[in-house]
């Protein structure tokens, strides 16, 4: 494990860039809204905000950086350890995942990721993070002392009423459970926790689900059970370099499709006409 130190913080407003004027010691790391942050130096990386100074959790670099008095520090978030950091360095607009909110993890295994998410909800926000292994749940339980904003829930993601009693409505649902059925896994979730209107992210492993067909055909085949299911995909990306034959779908889970919403809509832009024209509307002004 390595620990490098900075002298100087800027504000960016678009994605986070360290600079290094000494490529060993100084590093300039911009300020992000949704929590992720690029260094740039001798090796460019993707960091988060370390939650819990000086402790790294996988042996990953940590970074110092000086803020006035205040000693800032980040750690490098590895894409080849990582789907949801190879999806932000493949170029996905949204993960949703930012400071303050709740995000529910299927498939936390160990902790790896989870701690990053951690990270990036900081203090105000909480991971759910499940996970059916009790031997990665153990790792998983050490990572949460350290980290009060993880809820470790070491339960099968295809029950979640053994778990509803711990978990409140969530922005966020992230999925890495490599399940032939994990687009089910992940909507029975949805249904019970997510919000209307939150946002899901799947990481979609080609050959888990069926190892015969094209990757590309697998895709295609769980995007469009998740449109059964009121998940809506807005984008879906692959995780090459990072991860053969991997893909990660970004959507919104809405509970009415949308010819609903327009509908209501509708229905109510005529109720609200009808009264302007009523007469009893005028008997009750006077």
């Amino acid at each position: 494990m390595k620990e490098e130190t900075g002298k100087e913080v800027k504000e960016s407003s678009t994605y986070p860039v360290a600079d290094s004027t000494n490529k060993t010691e100084s590093f300039i790391i911009s300020s992000n809204p949704s929590g992720v942050f690029i260094s740039r130096g001798k090796e460019d990386a993707l960091v988060t905000k370390n939650m819990v100074v000086g402790e790294s959790v996988y042996g990953e670099k940590r970074i110092s950086v000086e803020e006035g008095e205040t000693k800032i520090e980040y750690r490098a978030w590895n894409p080849f350890r990582s789907k949801l950091a190879a999806a932000i360095l493949g170029g996905v607009d949204q993960i949703h995942i930012k400071p303050g909110a709740k995000v529910m993890y299927l498939g936390a295994a160990s902790g790896t990721t989870v701690s990053h998410v951690s990270d990036i909800v900081g203090p105000e926000g909480l991971v759910y993070a499940v996970e059916f292994s009790h031997r990665s749940g153990r790792d998983l339980l050490n990572v949460a002392k350290k980290r009060t904003n993880i809820i470790p829930i070491i339960e099968d993601a295809r029950h979640p009423h053994k778990y509803r009693m711990l978990v409140g409505m969530v922005d966020v649902i992230f999925a890495d459970v490599a399940q032939p059925d994990q687009t089910r896994i992940v909507a029975l979730n949805a249904h019970n926790f997510l919000k209307n209107g939150g946002h899901f992210v799947i990481s979609i492993k080609a050959n888990c689900i069926d190892s015969t067909a094209a990757p590309e055909a697998v895709f295609a085949s769980e995007v469009k059970k998740m449109s059964s299911e009121n998940m809506k995909p807005q984008e879906q990306l692959t995780l090459e370099p990072y991860e053969r034959d991997h893909a990660v779908v970004v959507g919104v889970y809405s509970l009415l499709p949308d010819i609903m919403v327009r509908s209501t809509w509708a229905q109510l832009f005529r109720m609200e006409s009808v009264w302007q024209r009523s007469p009893l509307k005028r008997v009750l002004k006077e």
